[in-house]
């Protein structure tokens, strides 16, 4: 190729570009997508969803109140993680726990003072609704919890012997267990595939019903030179968007970042790949914006929300389903994303992520290509 005709091909990828800004720029419902749809979705992710299993109501049934059932009732008053209603009678809360205005029953029963002084294994009982399995764990491991935690400063007190074993917890890079530090960074990842794959299913889509793209098949344009030049102005326009989420999950969410930012604009970089790879097959597939948007709804922002492991722990879900994760490239950038918020760099799995989401990219770009060819179909 000689430079006249590398030359005629930088002018006309650079027409397409600026063609693809201005249609940007005036498209009101892009500037909606990649600035305003990020804010609505972290402000839900950061205030308004919580993992947290906080101040959860309890009943507390005391039958026989004695001093050191009373000091018993009292650390469960005082745990962060629970809202208690006191009580004599279990019977009390059976009609509470049914209709879901407590979440549990803790009896302390009227043996548990004289087990307790017989050096004997005193037992409480927790009676939890098993409709709701993971707030049945919850109230259910707490509670064991607040026993134990009991019983080790009672011992203290009494300058009883240690046990023999003792566990320590510690939780790295979040220490306080917050939900909102884990669920922001996913979240931009969520934006990002929005941004990536919805806005660029419609562009070549628009061309079609518009009718101008009988106009760019006449011109000596390649599928290829057509692709980078609607693809470019989308992929600053995603990474514009996953600058402006990080900024605001930092200094207005406080979620800290010990990372790099040349690992988090490497691994988002690489991310727009794909997403803009499936929005462009997706958009050449279908050449209709209503199908598009649809379709990239469903095979984007739905995967990416259920099987990236952003909400639900990929190793529980079924064989099938967890090799069907493997081809969801946000499955790849939440890990990595909430890596480098929380624990830093880690250039071995983001190297990893980084290749499988090239693969994946490279894939999407193949058949959009083919695709997109340079014919009116």
């Amino acid at each position: 190729m000689n430079d006249s005709s590398r030359l005629d091909r930088a002018r006309r990828l650079a027409a397409l570009v600026r063609k693809e800004t201005y249609q940007v720029i005036r498209d009101p419902s892009s500037i909606l997508i990649a600035f305003v749809l990020p804010l609505i979705l972290l402000f839900l992710f950061g205030y308004g969803v919580s993992l947290d299993a906080t101040r959860t109501r309890i009943g507390l049934v005391v039958e026989d109140p004695t001093p050191i059932t009373r000091d018993l009732a009292a650390s469960f008053q005082a745990s962060r993680y629970f809202d208690v209603a006191n009580g004599r009678d279990r019977r009390e809360f059976e009609e509470d726990l049914v209709v879901g205005r407590v979440r549990g029953i803790v009896v302390i029963p009227a043996t548990f003072a004289a087990d307790y002084a017989a050096g004997a294994a005193p037992a409480i009982q927790v009676i939890v609704d098993g409709s709701d399995p993971n707030t049945a764990s919850f109230v259910q491991n707490y509670a064991r919890g607040v026993v134990a935690n009991w019983a080790a400063l009672r011992g203290a007190e009494v300058a009883a012997h240690p046990p023999a074993i003792s566990v320590e917890q510690r939780f790295w890079f979040n220490p306080q267990l917050t939900s909102r530090f884990f669920l922001v960074p996913g979240s931009i990842a969520i934006v990002m595939t929005l941004v990536g794959t919805l806005l660029t299913s419609l562009v070549v889509a628009r061309e079609w019903e518009r009718g101008t793209m009988e106009a760019i098949m006449a011109t000596p344009v390649t599928a290829v030179e057509l692709l980078a030049g609607k693809i470019l102005p989308y992929f600053i326009l995603g990474l514009a968007s996953m600058t402006l989420c990080v900024l605001l999950a930092v200094f207005l969410f406080g979620v800290p970042f010990r990372g790099s930012i040349l690992a988090l604009y490497a691994l988002s970089a690489t991310f727009l790949i794909p997403a803009l790879g499936q929005g462009l097959l997706i958009s050449a597939a279908t050449k209709n914006q209503f199908l598009a948007s649809q379709l990239a709804l469903i095979s984007a922002f739905l995967p990416a929300f259920l099987l990236s492991g952003f909400l639900f722990e990929i190793n529980s879900m079924p064989r099938v389903i967890q090799w069907l994760t493997t081809i969801v490239a946000a499955r790849y950038l939440i890990p990595s994303l909430q890596t480098v918020f929380l624990a830093g760099d880690i250039w071995p799995m983001f190297l990893q992520a980084i290749a499988v989401m090239l693969i994946i990219g490279a894939v999407f770009f193949a058949l959009a290509a083919r695709s997109t060819r340079k014919r009116i179909g």
